[in-house]
């Protein structure tokens, strides 16, 4: 039952144990699926999985019916025209990353916008050339054809060596394609979630570092060679620097000018977005402008310029990949898949919520694998979604995938009819329009801060995974990453957070003691916390925090005891101790019998529980022992594992932590378990868990109802400030009955009273009065009442029986007239349910049902 009063509320409800609570709430049985039910039904066929099963497939036949043709084609155009402008010239400056021609860049922008437009469920990022990825396929393309031959050994000339690249990259592309669709097919889209934040921000900036450092050979038209290996970007700068004399003036000054006038603009895109109607393209701009004066002036010929050159028109027919290269690239294509996922996956993510509507990450997986299949049978190279150009879509007012369409047109036209105009440009512009791509992610660095105050443990992952990325490569970096981040995730979990607890406030909240100042501890008691899943990795260290919270190795202390009455039987046997009325007496000196001896080569019998049954006397390891026996003293009856964090238990840790339980068991030391999450107990009955000293009662629903029922059970009378009789009493408040146990003090000869209401803990005592109603009843008279209750309970049954018509009242001592509201009665049959003296045990079962009354702030 729960009464609102106030900002608090009030529960009153028995003190409930995990069988007690099952006894009386009746449990549904419900049927669990197992594995071979969950793969019939997904096997299973019926028109509406059919139908089901088509829409999920091709998610454009649910959106483009419903399209707002008039409210949304205008937006998407204007959107689709700006997304392509930079599609184009991303492609051509992505391109270099992969060491292909530019115009291959074209076909990754071109041919995968086709098939995500089908097969996508994100309606706002634009798929393409994306230059983490770009760099990876570069690596690859690097590493098996090298800048001083074919990979043959056929032919040395250029237009060979580009022939083979392009194959290597068209190659990747195709099983990185395979490897992604594979992964939607079989439902491997949560593989994402092994990517965290902290992970892919690292990542990326780091290949941010690597895109930066590959682009300087174009900047300064230097001749460096790529270096796909651990330690590579090393040998990039050293091999750059060495030539630094060599460097093209011209290619450099043109470099800085227009990343200066990149970031400037852009910068100013970023302040002013809200007043501006679309970004400013400065991109556009600014190859349009480079082309027309590197073409007017003759850069080429004049300063030796590199050039973009020719651009192929039309399209490749479509060829299959090549069966050597797919063989020596199984790796990077697993690491291409995983990251071009990840990056377009989280990109998608932002925009759906920002927008509302459910994106699904298996069908994510299909379409950018059937995406990098198409394209890199077209030889294109791999895509994934850039920021910076799926941030134009959005900005510019793309609605759907149909501003994707109208990009594609614009690559399409340039593929086609106006390719030849950016012959002329400079491949020194297009690096730095890739590296004026970067500023978002080289500004992650301000990350590492911001980690290090929220989580320490993020902010070593993202140092680690950028170290590992720079210096070992983009692909083993990755891989040494992820390993770390579970590593990360075994250490916490095999090192978790163990807590003593203690009750704060006097209500049914319990904290960490060290936390707090008002607590309360029941004597006797410990209540453990461990805050992690309990399994083979961790176990040990979870027994070794409960023993250094204990104080004491419970195997020790048994050990010790079982030690003691084996010396015990051999003084009683040779007649050194004798047995009398106050104990054990010693009649000789005890010879010395070393630790050796005792054990009697039979260690195995000293983990037994201890048995006295033999002896004359049951020995009290808590007083004093005969000379020249010692056993630690334990003073401890019971301990309560808080199991509310504990997420589940394996095989090899249940066999531990029974052996630690038995352990105090035997030390008659009752243990508890409470918070135990749902399925726990029954799995522990499947595992032959309990015996005859490990047993199912010891569960109970919370650490409050454990604590309870331990008050109960080991008679709270014997504390000092209880003097008298315990009353339990029924009281009733107008309409509402709370029970309430009142512990009533005489005080003094006056009719003042201290009344100690306790809720299960004790919380706060008040001085009241006592009115007997009617006030002409001398039978009645506290004191006599109070003196027969402790001098005779068996004759208090005439005073009892008088006392159910009577009415009493419980006020403030300062002599008010008792309120009506306030009249308490008495009924003998159901509300009297416990009378007793100071001292005498409370069995359980003896008394009514124990009730668990709280009084907590409401939240």
């Amino acid at each position: 039952m729960v009464e609102p009063v106030g900002n608090h509320y009030v529960i009153a409800r028995p003190v409930y144990s995990e069988n007690a609570f099952n006894e009386e709430h009746e449990k549904l049985h419900r049927y669990h699926k197992t594995f071979w039910d969950h793969l019939k039904l997904y096997f299973s066929c019926s028109p509406q999985r059919a139908k089901k099963f088509a829409l999920g497939l091709f998610p454009v036949v649910s959106w483009l019916p419903a399209y707002r043709f008039r409210e949304w084609v205008l937006n998407d155009i204007i959107s689709g025209i700006n997304t392509g402008l930079v599609a184009v010239l991303q492609g051509l400056a992505f391109a270099l990353l992969v060491n292909v021609p530019p115009s291959y860049g074209l076909y990754a922008a071109f041919f995968p916008v086709l098939v995500y437009f089908i097969f996508g469920t994100s309606r706002h990022i634009s798929v393409g050339p994306f230059p983490v990825l770009s760099l990876m396929v570069g690596g690859v393309v690097t590493r098996l054809v090298p800048d001083n031959s074919t990979g043959n050994g056929n032919s040395t000339n250029t237009s060979a060596i580009n022939d083979e690249r392009v194959m290597v990259a068209a190659s990747v592309t195709f099983l990185s394609g395979v490897i992604q669709l594979l992964l939607g097919i079989f439902q491997f889209g949560f593989i994402v979630i092994y990517l965290s934040q902290s992970l892919i921000s690292g990542f990326t900036t780091a290949a941010a570092i690597h895109v930066l450092v590959s682009q300087l050979k174009f900047m300064f038209q230097l001749p460096v060679p790529g270096f796909n290996k651990p330690f590579g970007i090393i040998y990039t700068l050293e091999s750059l620097f060495s030539q630094i004399t060599k460097a093209n003036i011209a290619d450099l000054v043109t470099s800085l000018v227009v990343l200066l006038i990149v970031f400037v603009v852009k910068e100013m895109n970023d302040r002013y977005k809200e007043k501006l109607p679309a970004p400013i393209p400065i991109e556009l701009l600014v190859t349009v402008l480079a082309a027309l004066i590197s073409y007017f002036v003759n850069f080429e010929e004049k300063f030796e310029v590199a050039v973009v050159g020719k651009l192929e028109e039309g399209f490749h027919a479509p060829v299959a990949p090549d069966a050597g290269i797919l063989q020596n690239c199984i790796g990077d294509g697993i690491s291409i898949a995983i990251v071009g996922f990840a990056v377009a996956f989280s990109v998608a993510k932002v925009y759906s919520i920002k927008h509302d509507y459910p994106i699904d990450g298996n069908q994510e997986l299909i379409a950018f694998g059937l995406g990098n299949i198409v394209g890199g049978s077209f030889k294109g190279f791999a895509s994934s979604t850039a920021l910076s150009r799926s941030g134009v879509q959005e900005s510019t007012g793309g609605k759907t995938q149909i501003a994707g369409i109208i990009s594609s047109v614009i690559v399409l036209v340039v593929i086609l009819a106006i390719g030849f105009l950016l012959a002329p440009l400079q491949k020194s512009v297009l690096a730095s329009l890739a590296l004026g791509n970067l500023k978002g992610m080289l500004m992650q660095f301000k990350e590492i801060g911001i980690l290090w105050r929220k989580d320490k443990y993020d902010c070593v992952i993202w140092v680690v995974t950028f170290l590992a990325a720079i210096f070992l490569g983009l692909d083993i970096g990755l891989a040494s990453a992820v390993a770390f981040q579970l590593l990360t995730v075994v250490i916490r979990s095999q090192i978790p957070s163990c807590t003593v607890l203690a009750n704060v406030g006097r209500s049914n909240i319990y904290r960490n003691r060290k936390d707090y100042t008002d607590i309360y501890e029941p004597e006797g008691v410990k209540i453990f916390r461990c805050s992690s899943p309990i399994f083979f990795a961790n176990i040990e260290f979870f027994r070794e925090k409960l023993i250094t919270a204990i104080g004491f190795n419970p195997l020790r202390v048994l050990r010790k005891r079982n030690k003691a009455l084996r010396k015990i039987r051999k003084m009683l046997k040779k007649g050194e101790l004798q047995v009398t009325s106050k104990g054990l007496i010693c009649m000789a000196n005890p010879a010395y019998e070393s630790e050796e001896e005792l054990d009697n080569n039979k260690i195995e019998e000293l983990d037994q529980p201890t048995i006295m049954t033999d002896l004359p006397i049951r020995i009290n390891w808590g007083s004093d022992l005969p000379p020249g026996i010692t056993v630690p003293q334990v003073n401890l009856h019971s301990i309560i594992l808080d199991f509310s964090s504990v997420s589940f238990l394996d095989f090899s840790a249940m066999t531990v932590l029974r052996k630690t339980l038995k352990e105090f068991v035997r030390l008659d030391i009752d243990i508890y378990v409470a918070g135990a999450y749902e399925g726990l107990l029954d799995k522990l009955e499947r595992s032959a868990f309990f015996d005859e000293e490990i047993k199912p009662s010891m569960f109970f629903l919370t650490i409050h109802d454990a604590v309870l029922h331990i008050l109960l059970k080991k008679d709270i009378a014997n504390s000092p400030k209880l003097k008298l009789a315990e009353i339990v009493i029924k009281t009733q408040l107008i309409s509402n009955q709370i029970e309430e146990r009142l512990l009533v003090q005489e005080k003094g000869r006056s009719s003042d009273c201290v009344v100690i209401p306790r809720n299960g803990l004790r919380s706060r005592e008040c001085t009241v009065r006592l009115w007997l109603w009617p006030s002409s009843c001398r039978k009645c008279s506290l004191k006599k009442l109070i003196v027969e209750w402790l001098g005779q309970i068996t004759k208090a049954s005439s005073y009892l029986k008088h006392l159910h018509t009577c009415f009493i009242a419980l006020l403030p001592a300062q002599g008010r007239k008792p309120p009506d509201n306030l009249l308490m009665g008495f009924d003998l049959e159901q509300s009297l349910t416990r009378v007793r003296g100071v001292g005498s045990a409370l069995e359980p079962g003896q008394s009514a049902s124990p009730h668990l009354s709280t009084t907590s702030p409401l939240l």
